[in-house]
């Protein structure tokens, strides 16, 4: 495991997010500004990233480029385009942090992609048989020390097929992570299930639930449902990835809802404009804690080295924020703690 640096190198998969480019070299140009601990490594075309950087004001001493040439797009199959460009920037920016030129990798560009490049590159922590893909969501509650309005759910895509084992590990790297990003000293920890009773679910949730009950270093809830996933009922809560995703997919398109029709209603009725004018700090308040940009992105946990997915859709401030999320894990030792955790 790579040890407590004073100075964290991030590097930075400068193409093939959807805004191109300018915006992953702005979000690092803004880092470099703000965090004086932490150096961009910006891996991409380096004439794109050079002519980009000119246009805007950053620290030169805090940030570097190292050439690559060919980017995995979006709409492209992970394994296929890998095997094409095997210097492709995602790829070559997993390398460089593996050979220890770097601490962390973020990227906004092709998630299957990044875990594939990822598992090329890294090798998983003792006790994890596979990585496990987490992501945040909007709660009613808050929780620790920064009052997140943030919850953790996983996995939502790395692993779709997972064992109790596997469910067990997650449980564990939820919670490390929680309490290090969200200042969360005891999260909640929970399996997402068809019940709350222990019996519930199919035999490998039931399985997890006997297990993760054992473990007195969790703070283990038990089961929720889906209802509770938005009341925040857990701070962490475990499932495979592919109902994970289903729940990521499902609450992403629940917010997108409810925004259009407000701004429809706005439009088309002066009542209820009036109406949501004397709504307007809590609009606003469900815009904070839905604002995916402030929490930077979403870690791909279980490798000996930090991956944080950013939003395809990241612009400069989500990609600062990506940098400052890996930077606070490489420097609180997020795989020691996932290591421990799992020996305990």
């Amino acid at each position: 495991m790579v040890g407590k640096p004073q100075h964290i190198t991030i590097a930075f998969d400068v193409m093939g997010s959807d805004h191109g480019p300018a915006e992953v070299v702005r979000g690092a140009a803004q880092l470099s500004l703000e965090s004086p601990h932490i150096h961009a490594l910006l891996v991409g075309d380096r004439p794109v990233i050079d002519e980009a950087l000119a246009g805007i004001k950053h620290n030169g001493e805090r940030i570097s480029v190292h050439h690559a040439a060919d980017f995995v797009g979006m709409d492209e199959k992970p394994g296929e385009a890998l095997a094409r460009k095997p210097e492709s920037s995602v790829a070559v920016a997993a390398r460089l942090v593996a050979e220890g030129e770097a601490h962390a990798l973020v990227s906004a560009g092709n998630t299957g992609a990044g875990v594939l490049a990822c598992k090329r590159h890294f090798q998983l922590i003792p006790g994890v048989r596979r990585a496990a893909l987490a992501t945040v969501y909007p709660t009613r509650g808050v929780r620790g020390a920064k009052q997140d309005p943030f919850s953790l759910i996983l996995d939502v895509g790395a692993t779709v097929e997972a064992t109790a084992e596997d469910l067990v590990a997650f449980a564990v790297m939820g919670s490390a992570y929680a309490r290090i990003i969200s200042r969360n000293e005891r999260p909640k920890v929970a399996l997402l299930s068809n019940g709350i009773e222990p019996q519930k679910g199919p035999p490998r949730v039931v399985e997890a639930h006997q297990r993760l009950s054992q473990m007195t270093g969790l703070n283990f809830t038990g089961n929720v449902e889906g209802i509770d996933i938005p009341r925040g009922t857990a701070d962490v809560i475990v499932t495979d990835g592919f109902v994970g995703n289903v729940c990521l997919k499902m609450l992403e398109g629940v917010h997108d809802t409810v925004m259009e029709l407000a701004q429809y209603a706005y439009k088309e009725s002066l009542r209820w404009r009036a109406g949501l004018a004397m709504l307007s700090s809590g609009i606003e308040r469900l815009k904070d804690i839905t604002d995916w940009e402030q929490y930077g992105g979403a870690p791909i946990l279980g490798f000996d080295r930090i991956f944080i997915k950013a939003h395809g859709r990241s612009k400069a401030r989500a990609i600062a924020n990506a940098g400052k999320v890996a930077a606070k894990a490489v420097a609180n030792e997020l795989g020691t703690a996932i290591q421990e955790g799992l020996a305990r």
